[in-house]
């Protein structure tokens, strides 16, 4: 399905980012990555726009288009009593200028069928405190997910994927962590990689403009004090 695809994605080189490039890339797709950290294809920095035009060019000029954008790059996490002016902006640089910029070059790129995922976070919606700048970049791509799904129409199909707690790590949870979850565990990096595979495939070729939330339920429990063995600690 994806053979000779051409898949472009941002942050590729770590985390979720490097698991999609992985797999894709063992589907036989053309996987172009930009990452600050050195990777096979880009090393730039998303906040600066120079090397946004620098990278989307580099994309044409080797395979003329692409079929799927898949904007991961993780923005700055900082909050109210730490965030500078420059630090807030860079997250939205990151968060929302950057795929918005990179979908306006590649504009008249895209190839037939070809769809755009963004990755959100369940953070857009629900907080914890001091993650202002975070929260405020996967706002602002959600939003953006939905207003690019119109603009480009019967062009592109254009939808976000939000995890929760996703393990990108190997890391050992513990039985609390993987309890709060109604699937009764944290997710795994895989179960991104599925769904941007899904979004991206024929299959998906009805939805546009949606947000698929993955978090193994996590944001669906209502909490109160007392209540399925939750505690509140002002």
């Amino acid at each position: 399905m994806f053979k000779d695809k051409v898949v472009v994605i941002t942050g590729g080189a770590q985390g979720i980012g490097e698991a999609l490039s992985k797999e894709f890339t063992k589907l036989g797709a053309h996987v172009c990555i930009i990452d600050q950290q050195s990777n096979h294809y880009f090393q730039g920095d998303l906040a600066d726009g120079q090397v946004i035009q620098q990278f989307a060019a580099k994309v044409i000029e080797d395979y003329g288009g692409l079929d799927l954008l898949i904007n991961n790059a993780a923005p700055l996490f900082k909050g109210l009593t730490e965030c500078s002016y420059e630090e807030f902006n860079l997250a939205l640089s990151v968060g929302v200028t950057a795929p918005f910029m990179l979908t306006k070059l590649f504009a008249d790129y895209f190839k037939p069928g070809a769809s755009i995922i963004n990755i959100s976070s369940t953070r857009d919606r629900m907080s914890q405190a001091h993650s202002e700048s975070y929260s405020a970049a996967k706002g602002g791509i959600s939003a953006l997910t939905r207003s690019l799904a119109v603009t480009l129409a019967g062009k592109v199909r254009v939808n976000s994927i939000s995890p929760g707690w996703i393990d990108t790590t190997n890391t050992k949870a513990s039985p609390s962590d993987d309890l709060q979850h109604l699937v009764h565990r944290i997710g795994q990096v895989e179960d991104v990689v599925h769904a941007v595979k899904f979004l991206a495939s024929p299959e998906a070729g009805f939805i546009t403009g949606e947000d698929l939330t993955l978090d193994g339920g996590m944001s669906k429990l209502m909490i109160y004090h007392d209540d399925a063995g939750w505690t509140y600690h002002p």
